[in-house]
């Protein structure tokens, strides 16, 4: 089978499209043929062993997949690793069926940015209806469907993006106001949006700067949920003093610690395909590249230079 492989640290361009035998079934384990492939960010700090749990090598990457197994199921699934191969091994427990009205990349969306974007609103946000969420990478994965389901439970949304077609597909998808991702006048902009006035919730996934204004923008009782770091840069550090004297919460959250729990993933997933199906949900798929192009797909999600959510088709 055809497969992407890192056999040395660095970045995209240790990606290399290699021939390796299929993988074997194991209880518990069932074989998949892969059909479609999600990327994600989690993908690009893999490669570069700056994940959150260190990556082995020789370490074929990918978390992600829709497939069909060996009795026919069209199925979305989490994958320890091997996710960017024409064939991988899944849990059978972890596996969701996909119903016929969803296509392959529209449940791609749902796996790893639909599920994030529920629990970090929802389960580690609080979000109420009337409060004012601020959504930074607005035209990502995660942001594009964040925007809808914080419209859909009532809340008002900000949504911060880096270019003006990326502003204007957040405006498309219902956000409320949209800001540039300048960090010379974020906080500026972030107050302006909400009349001058402090927000209640920040999603947050860019790190450094972004992190600093973004805490410093909240009103009391507010919320930061962090759940990344795309710039690779640390925000300041935080003294505690500086939370109470604001009743701040900064929330981290890792979707990992979601996986294996039926409550946590595979109910939310089938809750979110039921919002893609009644078209109350629409996923926004950025772009599909081909296997042999992960390298490809990967500077250019580095560069910021993609939105919502992107694909490798294992055929190509």
């Amino acid at each position: 089978m055809k497969a992407i492989q890192i056999t040395a640290f660095g970045g995209p361009d240790s990606m290399h499209l290699v021939d390796l035998a299929d993988p074997v079934a194991t209880q518990g384990l069932e074989l998949i043929e892969v059909t479609a492939i999600g990327i994600n960010y989690a993908d690009t700090h893999q490669t570069e062993n700056s994940y959150l749990s260190p990556q082995k090598l020789p370490l074929v990457p990918g978390i992600e997949v829709v497939g069909k197994t060996s009795d026919g199921r069209r199925v979305l699934t989490p994958v320890a690793s091997g996710g960017y191969a024409q064939k991988t091994l899944a849990y059978s427990a972890a596996m969701i069926d996909i119903p016929d009205a969803v296509s392959d990349a529209q449940a791609l969306c749902m796996l790893v940015q639909g599920s994030t974007a529920w629990h970090i609103l929802k389960t580690v946000g609080h979000v109420k209806p009337g409060e004012t969420v601020v959504i930074h990478a607005a035209a990502g994965g995660v942001g594009t469907i964040a925007i809808q389901l914080a419209k859909l439970w009532g809340a008002k949304v900000i949504a911060v993006a880096s270019t003006e077609d990326k502003r204007a597909l957040a405006k498309s998808l219902g956000a409320d106001v949209v800001i540039d991702a300048d960090q010379d006048r974020l906080l500026a902009a972030i107050l302006e949006a909400n009349d001058g006035k402090p927000v209640d919730l920040v999603l947050e996934m860019v790190g450094g700067k972004t992190f600093d204004v973004s805490l410093e923008a909240l009103a009391p009782f507010g919320r930061l949920i962090t759940f990344g770091m795309a710039s690779r840069t640390a925000p300041t550090m935080i003294h505690p003093g500086s939370l109470m004297g604001g009743s701040k919460t900064i929330t981290g959250f890792w979707l990992s610690h979601c996986f294996g729990s039926k409550e946590l993933m595979n109910d939310v997933i089938a809750e979110l395909f039921e919002l893609v199906k009644t078209g109350q949900l629409k996923p926004v798929i950025g772009a599909t590249f081909g296997l042999s192009q992960a390298r490809e797909a990967h500077q250019a999600m580095l560069a910021r230079e993609t939105t919502g959510k992107i694909t490798l088709n294992p055929a190509e």
